[in-house]
């Protein structure tokens, strides 16, 4: 008993001792007040905005038209004849395509054909009126200028034949036996193309004169005073591949 009373005794001071608070650390000093002046939202909204917003990538600028290459250019208009034969046909729809290729940026070499509808109702009243397809076909050389990217001008010049397909001595009744069988023409072109964003495609206006040598009035197998001049005009497509 005597020695568990001195062990009791030297304990208790040892638990004693640890169960006191330890001394603690004086409190941080507040923090200063923040004034409304010092207070920017906008500042705060643009710079939240520059660093959220990604930075919009740089805009290419559209391809120039394409310049080198095989090239089909197709038109939609009318045929109008210009000499004695226009008293005989009024104008006709028309339709004409050449495929050609583009040796120099301004120099295309190209081979044509065209197709056109009419009749004879100028001279001849129904139900004698016939009514007949016109068709063509030939080649020859465009020049072209590019004032820009966008716009150019361009001058051809063609050789081929043309005629009408008809029965036999229908137009020759009426003086045009010559207009029965191919006949060559000679002409020129101007036209204006507008090049689109897509470099394969231009859109532009063409107007066009030639000498139709086979359909110039006969005269019952005689010569005529007669210049058998063919005017047509349309709306053009582009397609370079």
């Amino acid at each position: 008993m005597f020695a568990l009373a001195i062990a009791s005794a030297l304990v208790a001071p040892s638990v004693a001792h640890a169960q006191e608070p330890s001394p603690t650390a004086p409190p941080p000093a507040p923090a200063p007040p923040i004034a409304a002046s010092q207070i920017d939202l906008e500042k705060d909204t643009q710079s939240s905005a520059l660093v959220d917003a990604p930075a919009p990538p740089p805009e290419a600028p559209p391809p120039p038209p394409y310049k080198k290459s095989i090239v089909v250019d197709s038109s939609l208009g009318a045929l109008v004849f210009l000499g004695k034969f226009g008293k005989t046909a009024p104008p006709a729809p028309w339709i004409r395509t050449q495929v050609g290729y583009e040796l120099f940026k301004w120099l295309m070499l190209f081979g044509e054909g065209e197709l056109g509808f009419t009749d004879t109702s100028g001279s001849q009243e129904p139900p004698k009126t016939r009514a007949f397809p016109l068709f063509g076909f030939g080649g020859g050389a465009r020049f072209t200028v590019r004032f820009t990217d966008r716009f150019g001008v361009y001058a051809q010049g063609s050789l081929g034949a043309m005629k009408a397909d008809i029965r036999r001595r229908a137009l020759e009744i009426i003086g045009f036996k010559d207009a029965e069988d191919l006949g060559l023409y000679l002409g020129g072109r101007l036209g204006l193309e507008w090049y689109q964003l897509d470099r394969h495609f231009a859109l532009g206006v063409t107007a066009g004169l030639r000498d139709a040598t086979g359909f110039k009035r006969t005269l019952n197998g005689g010569g005529g005073s007669d210049t058998p001049l063919v005017f047509d005009t349309g709306a053009a497509i582009r397609y370079a591949f």
